[in-house]
């Protein structure tokens, strides 16, 4: 595992900057959601529930495959 050292303004946590971090890393692919929750220091649940309240996806349907599923509920 890698360590990356920054500087943070002071309106900024250190804890707050490794959610974030973790959740666009998460949110482009980068991160599982478990790597992510690892990441940050949250369970998995809490890690995706943090993602909801963040508007990061939780789940990566497409347009097609929610419509194909809809259509088979």
């Amino acid at each position: 595992m890698s360590q990356l050292t920054i500087s943070l303004p002071e309106a900024i946590t250190e804890d707050e900057a490794r959610l974030m971090l973790a959740l666009k890393l998460f949110e482009v692919g980068r991160l599982s959601a478990g790597q992510g929750a690892q990441m940050a220091g949250y369970s998995k649940r809490a890690f995706m529930e943090l993602a909801g309240q963040h508007g990061v996806p939780v789940f990566d349907y497409g347009t097609e495959e929610l419509s194909d599923d809809l259509s088979h509920a």
